[in-house]
């Protein structure tokens, strides 16, 4: 009878428990409409209840322990007091914590599920900084697609990702969850990943909602301390840290995250500007705006707020709709509302905007429609899934040196040693922020290896310990500067062998959340086993493994062959393998640079050029370093290959076009090695006088071709005046006539030089 009777409920407000079987959604007017009735009918309470989220410290598959605060939980989601939960994951658990919601609130309106799904679900995908190094956006939404695929499964419905803030401090540790220096490049991963978590449709059961992070400027924080204070300018938010974002909502991204961090004193959960004045006033966006964790009850420590009403008042009028584990708003609003602080017009825009997302997903159709514990069974961790973990893996390679071609390795007919405790780690190749990934499930590149050549043609040695410890909650890691055993046994294998593969980087807890650096060198004892492994055999390939750009000058100086190699995830060894012998033929290039010292960080190829950026008087006084050069040790868009690139012929189709005219810049590109190989073409202008200062190059395209040996292609990108636009003096975008230099080449730092001028109609 109680179940007939919500029936009857349910659908007097025109809800359905028949399953969508991913058919397309109801139209927005019908979801507006639907949305609209709903909200009619419910109390402020309800409203406000709609715009909490909490994380679960239980599984949700048994009773909360009594007289706890899940307990408490457990109430207040029966009272219709949360809108949304965290960290509820599983197809079990998440149909539990929803019957709790639509079976005992008044109006039966269901939960929103999250959780970090960053670079993977249970198989995990190279780090998002990695991915980028593909060039491949179309491999990012891919990869997403796969980790929305198994999310959804497993009975989430919603992401905290894609993180698409840019960052040119190496010492941040969450630069790895971002697409890396450049807005260009961030923008076409950003709209690449939304499409990937989303799909076409948002109703459908594999695809998950995405949210943009963390809006806005979090990569900017001072001294790359994580939750540090951030003071830009206006100009700097609106041409290098919005773009990726503007990308993001464009490609219909559901939901935005924001940040931390203030700017210029005020701390984006409560910045009007950013939230309602651009993302929701300019941009149109018409999904709802999550704090991060607990950022509204932070505004109490940032200083702007006394307590937790005062922090509420302030976040829902700047336009944060949903509150993470912060208790602001299940304190303050109501108080607000009945006092007339707080228009409960503001809470009703918040509660439509969650509703909303909540209808798209298909919610209130099938309340559990992502809870099929079959599906959940057949969907993770997939021989098609991890099929695309290694081709992933492979394509985000970049390979920095290769002296001699030592590299590719030969399978046979060569003894191969490989050292290093990282060679053999199943786990670090995971990476940080790992969602459900099961702990040393990674193909190590010991693995890979092996599997590759057998395991009589190569033979390891691990050298001295790195780091003991590591967990993803642990604050600092302990790493190894006195136990040398196990450095005689690395000496002797590479001494007796052909060549040596040496492993060397971050474990994997040394990057993301909450894990900012000082130092950005190898840790440890790895210097002093490269120095002395190198002193025995000069034949030393060394793999980086690593979450952000590290200090590998010395390293840099002598490695006849080093590649870059990240945390890749899952397949992580049969991809290093892959490169390491040939089988795939590396075109991965670098999405930030590497510095040379960390005195140089920030560094970022796209800078501005200032007053004297050249030594033309043959003096000191000149914008450089005493001790070191300016330039970085790799540069933003490097990356060889195991064939070699000849850019010849460049052509424009006229040295000057008008607002509204087009101009072809064509170039040739010749693979004059043996071997068939990928290349990144690339596209950079630069505006040599504008309304203000100007970045000495900026990437404004770039092509992945392939050519066989001899093969040449023509490569053409087509120049609008919207391509050269960027918000000037008056802070509107707008391109400005003047003269134009552009580049096409292999990197931010090589390329053929042309010019045109953009002239006024």
């Amino acid at each position: 009878m109680k179940k007939l009777m919500l029936l009857i409920a349910l659908g007097f407000f025109s809800f359905s428990f028949k399953p969508t079987m991913g058919n397309k959604s109801s139209t927005d007017q019908e979801i507006e409409s639907k949305v609209e009735q709903l909200l009619s009918k419910m109390t402020l309470a309800e409203k406000i209840g709609q715009l909490n989220q909490y994380t679960s410290r239980w599984e949700m598959t048994g009773p909360a322990p009594k007289g706890s605060s899940e307990q408490q939980m457990l109430e207040m989601i029966k009272k219709g007091q949360v809108g949304s939960m965290l960290n509820v994951t599983g197809a079990v658990a998440v149909r539990n914590a929803q019957k709790l919601a639509v079976e005992n609130t008044r109006l039966h309106i269901p939960m929103i599920f999250g959780y970090d799904v960053i670079h993977g679900y249970r198989t995990m995908f190279p780090i998002p900084l990695a991915e980028a190094a593909s060039w491949e956006p179309e491999l990012a939404r891919k990869s997403s697609s796969v980790a929305a695929l198994e999310a959804s499964a497993s009975g989430l419905q919603w992401t905290f990702a894609p993180m698409v803030d840019i960052a040119r401090d190496a010492r941040w540790g969450r630069i790895m969850e971002g697409a890396g220096e450049d807005p260009y490049l961030g923008s076409q991963f950003a709209a690449a990943r939304v499409k990937g978590f989303q799909g076409d449709d948002l109703s459908d059961i594999h695809t998950v909602a995405a949210c943009v992070k963390h809006f806005a400027a979090y990569g900017f924080v001072e001294s790359g301390r994580d939750y540090n204070t951030v003071d830009i300018s206006e100009s700097t938010l609106r041409n290098v840290v919005l773009p990726p974002f503007k990308a993001a909502v464009d490609a219909g991204a559901a939901t935005v995250m924001n940040a931390f961090n203030e700017i210029g004193g005020t701390p984006s959960t409560a910045n009007t500007h950013l939230q309602r004045d651009i993302l929701k006033g300019e941009w149109g966006f018409d999904g709802f705006v999550v704090s991060d964790w607990n950022s509204i009850g932070e505004l109490i420590v940032h200083g702007v707020a006394k307590d937790k009403t005062e922090a509420a008042n302030l976040a829902i009028h700047a336009g944060s709709d949903m509150d993470m584990e912060g208790n602001c708003y299940i304190t303050g609003l109501n108080e607000l509302v009945q006092s007339g602080k707080v228009d409960e017009k503001l809470v009703d825009d918040a509660v439509r905007r969650i509703l909303r997302i909540k209808y798209r997903l298909g919610l209130f159709d099938d309340p559990y429609k992502y809870c099929d514990e079959k599906r959940e069974k057949e969907s993770i961790l997939t021989k098609e899934n991890l099929a695309v973990a290694r081709e992933a893996a492979r394509r985000s390679i970049v390979l920095l040196k290769n002296e001699n071609n030592l590299l590719p390795l030969k399978k046979d007919g060569q003894t191969i040693a490989i050292i290093g405790e990282l060679a053999a780690d199943k786990d670090v190749p995971l990476g940080s922020w790992r969602a459900k990934a099961l702990t040393g499930s990674a193909v190590s590149m010991l693995e890979g290896m092996q599997a590759a050549t057998g395991k009589s043609t190569v033979a390891y040695a691990r050298g001295p310990k790195y780091v003991d410890g590591p967990s993803a909650f642990t604050a600092e890691l302990s790493f190894n500067t006195t136990d040398r055993s196990g450095l005689d046994e690395a000496v002797a294998l590479a001494k007796k062998s052909d060549v040596v593969v040496m492993a060397l980087g971050e474990n994997c807890f040394q990057t993301g959340e909450g894990r900012s650096q000082t130092d950005i060198k190898l840790k440890g004892l790895q210097q002093d086993l490269f120095d002395a492994v190198y002193a025995v055999n000069k034949n030393v390939v060394v793999v980086l493994m690593n979450g952000r750009p590290i200090d590998i000058t010395e390293i840099a100086q002598k490695a006849p062959a080093i590649i870059e190699a990240w945390h890749l995830g899952s397949e992580s060894g049969n991809g290093i393998a892959d490169v390491l012998f040939g089988n795939y033929n590396p075109a991965g290039k670098l999405p930030i640079s590497f510095p040379r010292a960390v005195g140089q960080v920030p560094i970022y190829y796209n800078h501005k050029n200032s007053g004297r950026p050249t030594n033309g008087e043959g003096n000191v006084f000149w914008s450089h370093y005493t001790d070191l050069s300016k330039e970085p040790l790799f540069p933003f868009g490097y990356g060889l290959s195991y064939t070699t690139f000849e850019y010849s012929n460049l052509k424009l189709s006229s040295g000057s076009i008008t607002p509204g005219e087009k101009l072809q810049a064509t170039v040739t590109v010749k693979n004059t090695g043996n071997l068939a190989g990928e290349e990144v073409v690339q596209l950079y202008i630069r505006d040599l006088a504008g309304s203000i200062t100007r970045p000495v190059k900026e990437l404004k395209g770039f092509r992945k071709i392939m050519l066989q040996p001899g093969e040449s292609k023509e490569v053409t990108f087509t120049i609008s005046d919207s391509d050269l636009a960027f918000y000037g003096a008056d802070l509107k975008l707008k391109a400005e006539p003047g003269d134009f230099k552009l580049w096409i080449g292999t990197n931010s730092a090589e390329g053929l030089e042309g010019a045109f001028v953009l002239k006024q109609n």
